[in-house]
């Protein structure tokens, strides 16, 4: 069964806009655990316009399920990550002005830089990820740089899918077929939700892991945070 990982990030927006502590991190964390979500991502930017680099060593001993942190590998980053030694490390090639991902590595072009970061972290043993589009070439050089997975970027798929193009799903399905005959575990994130993601979890193959993080607040002003964290569990299902 596909993992749902709750992005917690827009959490730390809504906190960081009136300062304080309210709404409580930790606590919605705690809470988004006990509701049924299988892990807990984080994305901390180097200006901690939502998440705080602190907010990754205070999340770090109430994340009972899996701890996956995303980010670009500067040097503070990487440092971050192996003093906390998450389940998983998502590498993101995201600008530092950019205001969320919007594109996966280019694995030809970074080869010899991704090899010698994910031994880095998988000296340290953590598990890696790269977060990638569905070009079947760069997914054998992903192959090439010895991480753990992939991270299929999905906003290509919500788009298509929002105007009712379900081919723009093959791609993808491609995309994780190869990654899995070279080795390849398979995550996806970035713009799913409760609308397109139950046709993506059929369709693509292997898919172990989904990282939601911006639709599925939103859906949560709606229809609360709990029941919004069963109903994805549900389309997983």
């Amino acid at each position: 069964m596909t993992k749902l990982s709750v992005n917690i990030n827009k959490i730390a927006t809504l906190r960081n806009a009136r300062g304080g502590n309210t709404p409580n991190l930790v606590q919605a964390a705690i809470d988004i655990q006990e509701y049924g979500a299988q892990g807990i991502t984080i994305h901390p930017r180097p200006d901690e316009r939502h998440i705080r680099y602190q907010d990754a060593f205070d999340l770090t001993p109430i994340v009972k399920t899996e701890y996956n942190i995303e980010g670009n590998p500067i040097k503070k980053f990487m440092d971050l990550v192996i003093e906390i030694q998450p389940a998983q490390v998502t590498l993101v090639p995201d600008a530092i002005d950019a205001i969320t991902s919007n594109a996966g590595w280019d694995t030809r072009k970074n080869q010899s830089y991704l090899r010698e970061i994910v031994g880095e972290f998988h000296g340290h043993n953590i598990r890696t990820s790269i977060f990638m589009d569905p070009d079947l070439e760069l997914i054998e050089y992903a192959a090439k740089t010895g991480t753990d997975r992939i991270e299929l970027y999905t906003e290509a798929y919500a788009v298509g899918y929002g105007l009712g193009n379900k081919d723009c799903v093959k791609p993808y399905i491609e995309a994780a077929e190869l990654a899995h005959k070279l080795g390849l575990g398979i995550n996806a994130g970035h713009d799913l939700s409760l609308e397109n993601l139950n046709y993506f979890a059929k369709e693509v193959p292997n898919l172990l892991e989904v990282s939601i993080g911006h639709a599925l607040i939103c859906e949560s002003l709606y229809l609360g945070l709990e029941n919004v964290i069963s109903m994805y569990r549900r389309k997983l299902e």
